[in-house]
């Protein structure tokens, strides 16, 4: 028994030295005992959404230098909010979140796990959405199960609905990383994947280089519930999933046409998130 154990250790060693493993982020050679694609290291230096957050959106809210509202010039005082540490929170001035704005009022919630910025949050999702690495999307999907939903979402939400790419994207691509993100998901929440409720009708350009306004009308019109898909859409409690969220144009886009295919609710999950103006990460 020993022997082969030893025979084991050699055949390991000899993998090692001849196909090192590399993070697919940071390309540092795998310790033996990570089975992942990223490693420990890259996982540790993820930039995680910091607290507080919007009970809605998940959004952290701004986090300023600690001051009284009297020292304020007098068109700002009514958007910094006190917090039990003494830090103020800006909000817009009627004391909403700013990033809620975003959200039409049939989205219940959003939320997403880290920044989409830096060399480790935007390398994780590079590697999922263009690097073929399927396996990332179990390792993504680990740290999206444990997004803290509000209690009513957590108890309503029949499905997910991965975002649909289009058939030039998938022909391009040979995958939907939506897809793979949501079956991922869906085996920690138990709960299905819809993916024939909602389908995008046209090809659009890629978001990445648009203003938020060209965003919007990028995606205006670009997705919609078959009629198929009516019976099992309505009154229901959706959870569209994507890779990331920059101005939720797409996302948003999604939710109207599911809503508008019978859903009576839609909510947002997602990995990364872009930082907006202000934001510190």
């Amino acid at each position: 028994m020993d022997r082969i154990a030893a025979l084991r250790e050699a055949a390991a060693a000899a993998t090692d030295l001849l196909l090192p493993r590399e993070c697919v982020v940071c390309n540092r050679a795998m310790d033996r005992d990570e089975e992942t694609m990223v490693c420990g290291r890259c996982w540790a230096r993820l930039p995680l959404l910091p607290s507080p957050r919007c009970d809605r959106c998940g959004h952290p809210l701004r986090d300023l230098e600690p001051r009284h509202p009297e020292q304020s010039r007098p068109s700002e005082q009514a958007s910094f909010r006190s917090t039990p540490t003494g830090t103020l929170l800006q909000l817009d001035d009627g004391g909403r979140c700013r990033w809620c704005e975003l959200l039409p009022p049939f989205v219940r919630s959003a939320r997403s796990v880290a920044w989409a910025s830096g060399r480790i949050g935007l390398g994780i999702i590079h590697a999922i959405k263009y690097g073929g690495w399927h396996r990332v999307g179990t390792e993504i999907a680990n740290r999206m199960a444990r997004l803290d939903f509000p209690v009513d979402v957590v108890e309503e939400r029949r499905a997910l609905v991965p975002v649909p790419l289009s058939s030039k994207r998938m022909r391009e691509r040979g995958y939907n990383q939506s897809e793979l993100l949501a079956r991922a998901l869906a085996e920690r929440w138990r709960m299905p994947v819809w993916n024939e409720v909602l389908t995008r009708v046209r090809h659009t350009e890629t978001q990445t280089r648009l203003t938020p306004g060209d965003r919007l009308r990028n995606v205006s019109g670009a997705f919609c519930a078959p009629e198929s898909a009516k019976k099992m859409l309505r009154g229901a409690h959706v959870i569209v999933v994507d890779d990331i969220v920059t101005t939720a144009a797409t996302l948003n886009a999604c939710a109207a046409a599911l809503c508008a295919g019978g859903a009576r609710i839609v909510s947002f999950v997602t990995f990364g998130r872009a930082p907006a103006l202000g934001d510190r990460w």
